[in-house]
């Protein structure tokens, strides 16, 4: 386990523990992760084979292409962190599958107010059901497209949390005005030079006038939602009018 002087527990059940901490290790989830603002234990579900193959996958009941994780051996694994099939310190399980919950903002605030998360990676077809409706997993997605497995997903996952817990930011701002936390997107951002290949910064940024810059921001920030996400825009004008 890395990072376990206290905070947030994020244990990961996976095939691939070299994978951890990954770009979890640096940045800004890897200094709060070298502070104790954060732990992340990587548990490998091979271990909880009982046969002398440590076979994790059998074939899928029914028949059909590719493998199934077996649901004793994962439950074995989920067991041993639980301490019994649910997690007594409030930890939520998560399963990362691309037919699960989008993940949102919203969900990621959640988490990063709790205690931490048990997050299940699964490979090959999937996780055999039993598992995931016996030990309450909820299934999230990171999006509409599929990986080779869970890990990515989960280090997804956990560099969204992370970034929101306390401290880890330097300036607790610059999260409240980030894309999806209003429900819209981001407004344009710029910097020096004013000039840069015949393009100018706006001249309302330079202007001072703090009113306009934010009617500004606003603005933009209602047109880029408005072309790019017309599903965010919708959700967005329903909760105006309530």
């Amino acid at each position: 386990m890395t990072g376990a002087k206290g905070g947030f527990r994020a244990t990961v059940l996976t095939l691939y523990p070299e994978m951890f901490p990954g770009p979890l290790g640096v940045s800004l989830a890897g200094k709060a992760l070298q502070d104790g603002a954060w732990s992340l234990e990587p548990v490998q579900i091979r271990d909880f084979t009982a046969d002398k193959h440590r076979m994790v996958d059998d074939t899928p009941a029914g028949g059909g292409a590719g493998m199934v994780m077996k649901a004793d051996v994962l439950a074995r694994a989920v067991d041993h962190v639980t301490g019994g099939g649910r997690a007594v310190d409030g930890r939520p399980k998560l399963f990362m599958s691309p037919r699960g919950k989008a993940l949102t903002q919203a969900r990621v605030r959640e988490l990063a107010s709790g205690p931490g998360a048990i997050i299940l990676c699964g490979r090959f077809e999937g996780v055999d059901e039993r598992l995931i409706e016996a030990r309450d997993f909820e299934e999230i997605s990171i999006g509409d497209y599929i990986l080779s497995g869970g890990e990515t997903a989960a280090i997804v996952v956990l560099d969204a949390v992370v970034r929101l817990l306390p401290g880890v930011m330097g300036n607790i701002m610059s999260g409240e005005t980030e894309s999806f936390e209003t429900g819209l997107l981001e407004h344009p951002h710029y910097t020096k030079p004013q000039e840069w290949e015949g393009r100018r910064i706006p001249d309302v940024l330079l202007s001072g006038n703090h009113g306009a810059i934010e009617k500004w921001r606003r603005a933009e920030a209602e047109r880029l939602t408005r072309e790019r996400r017309p599903d965010l825009w919708q959700d967005h004008r329903a909760s105006s009018k309530k």
